[in-house]
């Protein structure tokens, strides 16, 4: 029986309209970091990298005895700047582009691309419907959730594309905001 991540980890996968406080343990994943404008050649690049690295991962683990669906493709988001992110030219954007392993899969069935096991802790998560030119709006309901609460941004931002882009039109695309975050010192 292969292992379908999105279907039987709804904690990872899952979110509501409503932003909502989650933690999230350690998740091991292929990944693949650069600069640039994410409708640029550089980022289109590195999407076909990870996915390289990805099935291969997953040939691998099928030889080894134990199938799995390629999850869904993820990214974390950050700039070199103090200006707001959304200020800063795109192609000055900064990404690590995260496809999610199972636990079949060991850093020697990797190729092409980095595995990393990563840990965000707590984190306000949401889903985000509609075009990704629209995410302030969203970003705006997480920061309100987080200003009201007591919490304070404690990592980078985290993506997690539900649709794929070429085949879901702008205003049906669903991805998953994900921010960690920490308690402030007035809160605790």
């Amino acid at each position: 029986m292969k292992i379908d991540l999105a279907r039987t980890d709804g904690h990872y996968y899952g979110a509501s309209t409503r932003p909502v406080v989650r933690t999230f343990s350690a998740y091991d994943y292929v990944t693949v970091e650069g600069i640039g404008d994410p409708d640029g050649p550089v980022y289109a690049a590195a999407v076909q990298t990870l996915y390289r690295a990805a099935y291969g991962a997953k040939k691998a683990a099928k030889a080894a005895g134990q199938d799995f669906v390629v999850p869904k493709l993820e990214g974390l988001w950050w700039v070199d700047s103090d200006a707001p992110p959304l200020t800063v030219p795109r192609d000055q954007w900064h990404w690590k582009l995260l496809i999610r392993m199972p636990e079949v899969v060991t850093a020697d069935m990797v190729t092409g691309a980095s595995f990393e096991r990563l840990t965000e802790g707590e984190a306000i998560q949401v889903l985000h419907l509609g075009p990704y030119a629209t995410e302030p709006e969203t970003l705006a309901r997480m920061d309100a959730l987080m200003a009201a609460e007591g919490w304070a941004h404690h990592g980078r931002h985290h993506e997690i594309y539900l649709s794929d882009p070429r085949r879901t039109p702008n205003e049906r695309t669903k991805t998953i905001l994900r921010q960690p975050v920490r308690r402030t010192l007035t809160s605790q």
